[in-house]
């Protein structure tokens, strides 16, 4: 059984058929969903997906490339939406400085932001971080300093140097369908070498579908052909690797046990 840790049910290509994909992701052995938000227009539907569906999990928090639209946005309004109790995760929330869509020290205070959330709550941050891997190395090393806060990068891409920094900051490590293209190489030998309690597989669907299906609509179900993949990267046998990134999706999230 498998868990897709980062999946976005309420956009477009995924919410008008909702019930569907997630039977078609049940059917392949997909046992629980973390529902992602990244603007705060989104919140009251992506925790009512999980009201609704008792394998859906949500989380609160603005993508930066909406932080420009939510500047204001005070640490009172996330730590309420929190306290929710199918909101189970902080984000997703980081930089992006490759389409630059808000200005950069937006991005970066509101980052902040999240991670005092996260440290208050007890709740994981997922980050998202591209092009940024300097700043956003120095803001997790700066912010631990000031008390530890679980995390993990979502459809970790960057570089094996940023992705041991953040191992050794004792972050989670997510991959996606981007590990399964030809030209991802660099990205295939550094997911032979994450610690087996740091690892988790998710889709980001409806986006990055994994080869074989990559061109078409992404679905949650497709994590199985991520999963298949690394777990041959990585030696390891499907159910191996499945009960690895399930149990470690329960240990991170701890709050679904509860």
């Amino acid at each position: 059984m498998l868990v897709d840790s980062h999946c976005h049910l309420n956009y477009e290509g995924l919410v008008d058929r909702q019930g569907d994909v997630l039977d078609n992701a049940r059917a392949a052995g997909v046992q629980a969903f973390l529902n992602i938000s990244t603007r705060q227009s989104e919140w009251e539907a992506i925790v009512a997906t999980a009201e609704r569906e008792s394998d859906v999990w949500a989380s609160i928090g603005i993508h930066p490339h909406e932080a420009d639209q939510h500047a204001d946005l005070g640490k009172g309004a996330l730590l309420e939406a929190a306290d929710h109790p199918r909101v189970i995760a902080i984000g997703e929330t980081g930089l992006d400085y490759y389409y630059d869509k808000s200005d950069r020290a937006v991005q970066q205070a509101l980052f902040r932001t999240h991670i005092e959330v996260s440290r208050e709550t007890g709740l994981p941050l997922i980050i998202h971080t591209r092009d940024a891997d300097d700043d956003t190395a120095d803001i997790l090393s700066d912010e631990m300093e000031k008390g530890a806060f679980p995390a993990l990068i979502h459809c970790f891409t960057a570089s094996p140097e940023f992705g041991r920094k953040v191992l050794d900051l004792g972050l989670t490590i997510s991959l996606s369908g981007i590990v399964t293209f030809k030209n991802a190489r660099e990205l295939q030998e550094f997911a032979k070498e994450i610690p087996s309690n740091r690892i988790l597989v998710e889709t980001d669907s409806p986006f990055l579908a994994p080869v074989p299906h990559r061109g078409k609509t992404c679905e949650p179900a497709f994590v199985r052909n991520t999963a298949e993949f690394v777990a041959e990267l990585r030696g390891e046998s499907i159910d191996e690797l499945a009960e690895t990134t399930t149990r470690n999706f329960y240990s991170l999230f701890s709050k679904a046990v509860a």
